[in-house]
């Protein structure tokens, strides 16, 4: 098995968005036609260019000290607008915990998955991706547009509804995708009872989470469970496991390390990192998160 040194890979073919600038805790950025201004709790450097607020809004998230926060809007927005990667497009909704329902820093991840499905395919086989935590499936739609068959699971229903919108805004809404509203580690271990199998994984574990039963998620905890029944739905022939994490207490290096024993018998190839945003006013890059990756030997 081949390891590649951890790195950073930035997200910089985006046209219709745009991390225009950042500091002081917030990030002013561009959605389509709409520009939105969030906090980011890494962005702790001061901002370029002085310390007043951004003129250029249309949307500001507020924080609130007691927890969440609050939308202030300079104009009526749509409830929700769309957003193009190349030939994907996305539903954009600025929802009450200051997400969008897309994270733009994992094109990169989608980008490789891609290639990985496309060569797979050119090679003659069929590819069956399994989305683990899929969120509104960005990358199920990215992987489902490369030719694969995907089966798309979250716990939450309404994610799993913005999924299916975003395939159908992307031209697939007929592709062959199955939208599982489920608890992630039971349905992998109903799937092992069924003897379903999977060439490649793409998982978006949470930091913290809590099951429909009560029951606690803790991705430190209990991350290696649920890789460990992942290994036993994939196929004889793996194409590739892809494992996204937001946590900043984790090294990429730990996740690489993860796939690394996960994967010690499979041969192929390991490398992992952060991913990023290219900041527009300045140059810096936003870290968003690490990654780890296997992919089997061409």
């Amino acid at each position: 098995m081949t390891i590649d040194r951890p790195g950073l890979v930035v997200a910089d073919h985006w046209k219709d968005y745009q991390l225009l600038d950042c500091g002081l805790g917030l990030k002013q950025e561009r959605w389509g036609p709409y520009t939105l201004v969030r906090p980011d709790p890494q962005i702790i450097w001061p901002r370029a260019g002085g310390n007043g607020r951004w003129e250029n809004w249309d949307g500001f998230y507020h924080r609130s000290e007691a927890g969440g926060g609050k939308w202030e809007f300079r104009r009526t927005l749509p409830d929700h607008w769309s957003i193009r990667y190349g030939s994907l497009t996305f539903k954009i909704h600025p929802t009450g915990f200051k997400h969008t329902g897309l994270f733009p820093e994992q094109a990169v991840n989608w980008d490789w998955c891609t290639q990985r499905i496309q060569s797979a395919r050119a090679a003659g086989r069929e590819v069956s991706v399994l989305n683990l935590f899929g969120y509104t499936g960005a990358a199920t739609v990215a992987a489902a547009a490369a030719g694969a068959s995907v089966c798309h699971v979250d716990a939450a229903e309404g994610m799993v509804r913005w999924c299916r919108e975003n395939a159908a805004l992307s031209g697939l809404a007929d592709a062959p995708v199955r939208y599982i509203t489920d608890d992630c580690l039971k349905f992998v271990r109903r799937e092992i009872k069924r003897g379903r199998r999977y060439d490649a994984i793409i998982m978006d574990p949470p930091t913290y989470g809590r099951g429909s039963t009560g029951e606690m998620w803790r991705l430190e905890d209990h991350l290696w469970e649920l890789l460990s029944e992942c290994r036993q739905v994939l196929s004889d022939r793996p194409v590739f496991f892809l494992i996204n994490a937001y946590t900043a207490r984790l090294s990429p290096t730990v996740v690489v390390n993860l796939l690394a024993a996960l994967m010690h018998d499979a041969g192929g190839r390991l490398s992992g990192g952060e991913v990023g945003l290219p900041v527009q006013r300045d140059g810096k890059v936003l870290p968003c998160g690490i990654f780890g990756r296997w992919q089997a030997e061409p």
